[in-house]
């Protein structure tokens, strides 16, 4: 309902406006009656309408003096109508001047009193639609420049836009805000389903942020699996709230919670002085996300405290775990299970935190240093993609040795992949899969049991021939067809997006303004 706000000092005019239409079945509902233009000034100044009916004679107050001060002091910029017995120019080209929509003569007609009305709504309409698309734009944009940062691949432009769009701080952490413990697992969960919680979850961030809702980011994370919200968290963000910062971002959690019934865990990346260097942040964040596995289970990890160690009281199994290593790198399954457990077995004789969590970092650096040796340019958050994936059920040690024995196994799977040279005949027919079948919901995973290529490899050959991620060749080639269809046909915009793949309206507006800049109206008119 649009609010309305009569003035008059008359108060059978004021009557006789009330009663001479359905306000309601027009969708407005008057909120306050004045009888003077004082009244409505004071009220307006702590009230906000959208449309003002006022009479142009009233004590203390004209109606022409109403819509000078509220247009002058920027208290209102609702739809104004000047009510009048006088037919005088003079008054109207004042009232013209301070954007005044319409000059009614008393006594107002009930069929022009409806047709203005409906001419507000019209234009209430237009408006309302042309500043959500333009908000839509500029948090595509922002989100835009925010992901060069975080990627490392940035200019100063991008630093100058982030600088004069975001309140920062000198403290900045990347924090990563993950859905998790469904019911479901999210392979028996539909791209439609996970994209409408995953904007639930978005939203009911922007709303416990408020002043600092700008700051979260939608869908992050290059990985086709992760439905993720990035936050670019400033130190008084909780200290304004007069919080810890864990309290802070618990209370984030609840909130979350309370909105959308989904819970969430959170990592929160290493402290940065300036913006320009939030990439090492956000490495950390997905560095965190990834080994969660090989924590015990938190609401909240913290960098900072999952790499500090008291180094006088940890004793590092050098030995066993580079024996372990050894085995991984020769494919030898009959080395690997009785490897891993003696290396739980010794493992188990010290429970301090300290020194198992050492212990299985140094076993992770070794992983990671073996598949970069394979392929220099191997990305190193692919690889830890691949252990967070393969570690994740259970944990290597939050479940037994079989879990992690299998991990191993699976692991030196994945090297032997490495050295093989597989991507040229598989590369072609991927691209053939994304041409044909664009509008399914194609996932690497699907594509790597199906050309019996490891998921994780798969993405890194991809990544490496065409300089992006699978998700992001194939929202590509998905809006490059939307930009035809927009173009060569006169389907509606929601048929085009389920047409190229995308059930959730909302996400297609945001990639295609992201990738073009403007609204698909908009590309449609400029290029037809």
């Amino acid at each position: 309902m649009r609010r309305v706000l009569l003035a008059d000092d008359e108060p059978f005019i004021l009557q006789g406006l009330k009663a001479v239409i359905d306000w309601n079945a027009e969708g407005f509902e008057i909120v306050r009656s004045c009888s003077n233009g004082q009244e409505a000034y004071e009220y307006l100044k702590e009230n906000s309408v959208d449309v003002i009916l006022a009479d142009i004679k009233m004590p203390m107050m004209t109606g022409i003096e109403l819509l000078r001060r509220i247009r002058e002091e920027k208290i209102s910029d609702a739809f104004f109508i000047i009510l009048t017995g006088f037919k005088d120019f003079s008054y109207i080209q004042t009232a013209l001047r301070y954007d005044c929509m319409e000059y009614m003569l008393k006594p107002v007609e009930k069929a022009e009193l409806v047709g203005v009305l409906r001419k507000i709504a019209k234009v209430s309409d237009e408006r309302d639609e042309a500043e959500e698309s333009r908000q839509s734009m500029e948090q595509a944009y922002l989100a835009r420049n925010l992901m060069s940062l975080l990627f490392g691949k940035y200019d100063e432009a991008n630093v100058s836009y982030v600088r004069n769009h975001l309140h920062l701080s000198d403290e900045i952490r990347y924090v990563d805000i993950e859905m998790s413990d469904f019911a479901e697992t999210m392979e028996e969960l539909e791209e439609g389903e996970m994209r409408g919680r995953q904007r639930k979850v978005f939203a009911a961030a922007r709303d416990y942020l408020r002043d600092e809702k700008e700051h979260c980011i939608f869908d992050v994370s290059h990985d086709e699996k992760s439905y993720d919200i990035g936050l670019i968290y400033c130190d008084y963000f909780a200290a304004k709230r007069n919080m810890s910062i864990s309290d802070f971002l618990e209370n984030m959690r609840e909130h979350i919670k309370n909105e959308t019934g989904y819970n969430t865990t959170v990592f929160v990346g290493k402290s940065v002085a300036r913006i320009d260097g939030v990439s090492k942040s956000y490495s950390t964040a997905c560095m965190l996300k990834s080994l969660e596995a090989f924590r015990s289970r938190k609401n909240i990890y913290y960098y900072d405290d999952e790499t500090s160690y008291d180094t006088n009281s940890v004793v590092i199994l050098k030995d066993m775990i580079d024996a372990l290593i050894k085995a991984i790198g020769d494919d030898d399954a009959s080395e690997i299970r009785p490897a891993v457990d003696g290396f739980f077995a010794q493992l188990g004789k010290n429970t301090a935190p300290e020194t198992i969590r050492l212990n299985i970092n140094y076993f992770l650096f070794q992983l990671i240093h073996m598949a970069s040796e394979l392929d220099a340019d191997l990305n190193q958050e692919e690889i830890l993609r691949f252990i967070a994936e393969h570690s994740s059920e259970e944990g290597m040690l939050r479940g037994s040795s079989v879990h992690m024995a299998s991990f191993c196994c699976d692991y030196a799977n994945y090297l032997s992949q490495l050295r093989k040279n597989v991507s040229g005949g598989v590369l072609l027919e991927i691209e053939k899969e994304v041409r044909e079948n664009y509008a399914e919901n194609l996932t690497l995973r699907d594509l790597g049991k199906k050309y019996f290529i490891n998921s994780s490899y798969l993405g890194q050959i991809f990544q490496k021939k065409y300089g992006q991620s699978f998700k992001d060749y194939l929202t590509s080639y998905r809006i490059g067809r939307a930009e035809q269809l927009l173009t060569t046909t006169d389907l509606r915009i929601a048929e085009i997006a389920e047409k190229v793949g995308y059930k959730d309206n909302d996400y297609f507006l945001r990639k295609f303004i992201e990738a073009n800049g403007c609204t698909p109206s908009k590309y449609r008119k400029s290029n037809i």
